[in-house]
C-alpha cells in the first residue's frame, strides 16, 4: 500500500482536482486533507482544515453519526445511498456516502476514509417531479367529466383518467395498451380520415372535433374531442393526448331550445297584439311583426334602442326615471295591469293604446314583456258612440227646453196676466174721488207686487231645478287624469298632421274633484283645439302648481277668436264652433266653477287661443 507520508504531493493533487466528496481523517477524526469537491459541497470555501477535529468543524454532528465514525475506526466499512444531514440554521443536505478505515504500512488502522456525494439539488429536483406528477394525476383523478386520454406514437393507449373509465366503460387496467380505436364506432376505424386527423396532430399541434364515440357496452356518445401532441424535453414527439367531453344531453338540451325558440318566435309573429321586450334599462331586445306594423319601424331599427323612442313627451324623457326608480325600490306600479297610454309611431303621430307589462328574470336580470293593443278604432267607435249620445241628448235639451219654455209660460202666465189686469184697473182709478180712490190704488199696487213676486219665485225654482247636479269629487292623479283625457279626445278628431305635445310638471299636486267632469272639459277644449287648427297645426298641454289649485292650459297656434266672440265666449247659445247649440264653453265654465275653481281665456300672442281652469288641489283627508 503506498505510504501517505511518501507521497503526501501526490495525494494532495489527486484530492485537490478529483471530482468527488473525498475526506481522509487520522485515528483522532482529525483532517489528514479533503478534496475540493468536499469543501464545495460542505460550505468550507478555501478554509484551510487540515489538523483541526471534525467535530469542531461542523459541531452539529449528531452523537449516532460520532457513533459510527467509531465502528469504522475499530474496522467497519459502512455507507448509505441517501442520508439527511441537518446543519445548524436549520437547513438540510442529502447526502450519498461510504466510510471505511485506512491502514499503514504495518497494516494497522491509521483513520478513517468518507466519500460523500451531495444530493440535495437532485432530491429537490425529485421531490418537485414527484409533486408535480402527483398533482397532475390528483388534477386528471378529479376532472371526472373530463375523459383525459394519452395515446402513444403507436396508437395505443398509454393512459386512462378515471373520467375516461366513467365515460367510456373501460377500466384503466383494460384500456391501457389497446388500440385507441376501441372507442371509435366501426364506420372510423375504417375512415381514412382518422389516420389522417391524427397526422395533422403532429404537424399542427392539435385539433379540435365533435362526434360520436362508443362505450363499452356498444351505446353511442357525443363528444367535444380536443388533442395536443405530447413532446419530452428536448422536442421528441411522444404522442398525444385527448380531453374528451360528453356533451350528448347538451346536444339535446340545444335542439329542444331551438325547438321552444322557434315555436316562440312563431307565436310572437302570428299573435295579433305588438309584443315587445325590453331589459330593466329599457333596450329594446325583440320587437314583434304586428309590432313593426302598429309603430311604423322595422324591428332592426327598434332592436338596441331605448324604447322611450316610442313614446311622446313627457313619458319619452321621464320613462328612464320610471325604470331607475324600480331598480333601486323594486315598486310595482304598472306590472300586471291594464293601462291607457299614449305611443308616438315612426311618422310623428300619437296614438292610444292599451298596454299589459309582464316581468321575468334571465342570468339575475329583470326583462320585461309589454303586449299592446291598438285602442285607435276602438275608441273612434267610442267616440262615434258619444257623439250619437251628444246628439241624442241635443235632441232631447231641445225638447226639454220646448218643455221648459212651455211650463215657463204657463206658469208665468197667470202672475203676469193678474199684473196687467192690477196695473189697468189701477189707470181706470180717479183719484179726485177721495181717500176711497187712494184705497183702490193701492190694493191694485199691492196685489201687482204679490204677482210679480210670484213671477220671480216660479224663476228662481226653476233655476234651481236646472242648476242641481250631485259632483263626486275624488282625489285624482294629474298627469294620469289629462293622460286618459287625451286617449279619449284623440279618437274621432280631425287630428291630421297636428302635433300634440303634453307638459305635466314634476311636482305637480294630485287635484279634489269630480274626475268624469274635469275630463269632460279637457276633452271638450282638445276638440274645440282641433277643429280650430283644421288638421295642420300644434296643441299644447299644461299642467302647473298654481296659488288656486292646479292650473290647466289648452292652447293652439291656430286663427285665434274674433273679438266679438270673445265678448259672448262664455255666454249660453255662442262659442267658437260651427256645430252644436253653443253651450260647450258656457257648460265647462259651469263645471268648474261647481267643483272650485276658475276658468277664462287669453289671447296667444303668437297667433292662436290659450284656455286656462284651475281646480283645487287634494287636502290631507280628502277621500
Amino acid at each position: 500500500m503506498l505510504g501517505f507520508a511518501a507521497s503526501g504531493q501526490i495525494c494532495e493533487l489527486m484530492l485537490e482536482n478529483v471530482p468527488a466528496g473525498i475526506a481522509i481523517f487520522d485515528r483522532d477524526m482529525r483532517y489528514l486533507g479533503c478534496s475540493r469537491r468536499f469543501r464545495e459541497d460542505f460550505g468550507l470555501g478555501d478554509r484551510d482544515v487540515v489538523g483541526q477535529l471534525h467535530y469542531d468543524v461542523f459541531p452539529e454532528i449528531p452523537e449516532d453519526v460520532r457513533a459510527i465514525h467509531q465502528r469504522i475506526l475499530a474496522g467497519a466499512t459502512e455507507s448509505s445511498e441517501l442520508d439527511s444531514l441537518r446543519w445548524a440554521d436549520g437547513s438540510i443536505d442529502w447526502v450519498e456516502w461510504k466510510m471505511m478505515p485506512w491502514r499503514d504500512e504495518a497494516g494497522e488502522i491509521g483513520g478513517a476514509l468518507l466519500l460523500a456525494n451531495r444530493k440535495t439539488d437532485l432530491v429537490a429536483s425529485q421531490t418537485r417531479e414527484q409533486t408535480y406528477h402527483l398533482a397532475m394525476q390528483l388534477l386528471i383523478d378529479s376532472a371526472t367529466d373530463y375523459a383525459i386520454v394519452m395515446v402513444g406514437l403507436d396508437q395505443r393507449i398509454t393512459m386512462w383518467s378515471s373520467g375516461a373509465e366513467r365515460l367510456f366503460g373501460w377500466t384503466a387496467q383494460e384500456a391501457i395498451g389497446q388500440m385507441i380505436g376501441i372507442i371509435q364506432l366501426p364506420e372510423q376505424q375504417r375512415d381514412d380520415r382518422a389516420s389522417q386527423r391524427f397526422a395533422s396532430i403532429l404537424e399542427m399541434g392539435g385539433f379540435r372535433d365533435r362526434g360520436w364515440r362508443k362505450r363499452k357496452d356498444g351505446s353511442r356518445v357525443m363528444v367535444d374531442l380536443t388533442a395536443t401532441p405530447i413532446r419530452d424535453q428536448f422536442g421528441k414527439l411522444l404522442g398525444y393526448c385527448g380531453v374528451l367531453r360528453d356533451i350528448t344531453d347538451e346536444l339535446v338540451r340545444e335542439r329542444v331550445l331551438r325547438e321552444s325558440e322557434a315555436r316562440l318566435r312563431s307565436i310572437i309573429e302570428t299573435v295579433p297584439d305588438a309584443m315587445i321586450t325590453m331589459d330593466d334599462f329599457g333596450i329594446v331586445l325583440s320587437f314583434s311583426t304586428a309590432a313593426e306594423v302598429l309603430f311604423g319601424y322595422k324591428a332592426e331599427e327598434v332592436i338596441g334602442q331605448n324604447v322611450s323612442m316610442l313614446m311622446p313627451e313627457p313619458d319619452r324623457s321621464r320613462h328612464d326615471g320610471y325604470l331607475a326608480r324600480y331598480r333601486a325600490g323594486g315598486v310595482r306600479q304598472i306590472i300586471g295591469k291594464a293601462r291607457r297610454v299614449l305611443g308616438q309611431r315612426k311618422d310623428g303621430s300619437v296614438f292610444a293604446h292599451e298596454l299589459h307589462v309582464g316581468e321575468f328574470e334571465i342570468d339575475g336580470r329583470q326583462v320585461f314583456t309589454g303586449f299592446i293593443s291598438d285602442l285607435t278604432q276602438r275608441e273612434a267607435d267610442a267616440a262615434q258612440l258619444r257623439e250619437v249620445e251628444a246628439e241624442l241628448a241635443q235632441i232631447s235639451r231641445g225638447a226639454a227646453l220646448a218643455t221648459m219654455g212651455s211650463a215657463l209660460a204657463h206658469e208665468l202666465n197667470q202672475p203676469l196676466t193678474a199684473i196687467a189686469n192690477y196695473l189697468q184697473a189701477a189707470g181706470s182709478i180717479d183719484l179726485t174721488q177721495g181717500e176711497g180712490a187712494v184705497a183702490l190704488l193701492r190694493e191694485a199696487l199691492d196685489e201687482s207686487s204679490r204677482q210679480a213676486l210670484r213671477a220671480g219665485e216660479i224663476i228662481h225654482r226653476l233655476r234651481a231645478f236646472l242648476a242641481r247636479s250631485d259632483l263626486e269629487p275624488r282625489v285624482a292623479d294629474t298627469a294620469d287624469l289629462v293622460k286618459e283625457a287625451l286617449a279619449l279626445a284623440l279618437p274621432g278628431a280631425e287630428a291630421g298632421s297636428v302635433n300634440l305635445q303634453m307638459d305635466i310638471s314634476l311636482d305637480c299636486p294630485a287635484i279634489f274633484a269630480d274626475r268624469i267632469q274635469i275630463q269632460q272639459v279637457l276633452i271638450n277644449l282638445v276638440r274645440n283645439a282641433f277643429e280650430a287648427l283644421g288638421g295642420d297645426g300644434r296643441i299644447e298641454i299644461y299642467a302647473e302648481p298654481d296659488p288656486d289649485g292646479v292650473h290647466f292650459t289648452v292652447q293652439d297656434n291656430g286663427p285665434g277668436l274674433h273679438p266679438e266672440v270673445e265678448q259672448h265666449l262664455f255666454e249660453p247659445f255662442s262659442g267658437t264652433r260651427t256645430k252644436g247649440m253653443g253651450l260647450g264653453l258656457a257648460i265647462c265654465r259651469t263645471i268648474i266653477e261647481a267643483n272650485g275653481g276658475r276658468m277664462w281665456h287669453e289671447r296667444v300672442p303668437t297667433g292662436g287661443a290659450a284656455f286656462h281652469f284651475t281646480v283645487p288641489v287634494a287636502e290631507d283627508g280628502d277621500g
